[in-house]
């Protein structure tokens, strides 16, 4: 379609207006095209003609492109760094944070030494339980006469 329509190069410069520039004055030095650096560069004209080459192969279709493996890279590595900071900020806890969790502890050894002998003396015989009834009620009722 467009082929039919522009198949003449001169039908193509009729359309494009020239720059008055060139009409006017010899002695003026004419601007050039500037030159792309990236694609004058001898790596990206390697890089084009060896992705040229592969498509034309057909190898390398399946493979994610370059850049998109060094973006999944570099994400996969700042995840990394990121979870390990996280770690690290866990294992360095405040002084007040470290109070508090050997708080926690010391509540929590009384808890189980409670269970402890909550269990010993529900398998204690039922002599040694009236036992400590009485001392606990002996002892009640003393400090009730020192008060």
């Amino acid at each position: 379609m467009y082929s039919e329509r522009h198949s003449d190069p001169s039908d193509i410069r009729c359309l494009v207006a020239e720059p008055d520039y060139f009409d006017s004055n010899p002695d003026l030095i004419r601007p050039k095209k500037l030159l792309n650096p990236v694609k004058a560069s001898r790596s990206h004209q390697e890089l084009h003609r060896e992705l040229l080459m592969n498509q034309k192969r057909g190898v390398g279709a399946e493979n994610k492109p370059e850049l998109q493996r060094v973006l999944e890279y570099r994400r996969r590595d700042q995840l990394i760094r990121q979870r390990k900071e996280e770690e690290e900020a866990r294992k360095i806890k405040s002084p007040f944070e470290q109070q508090l969790q050997k708080r926690q502890q010391r509540l929590d050894e009384l808890e189980r030494e409670q269970e402890r002998s909550g269990e010993e003396q529900e398998n204690a015989p039922e002599f040694i339980k009236v036992r400590e009834n009485l001392r606990r009620t002996s002892t009640f009722s003393s400090e009730k006469q020192a008060s």
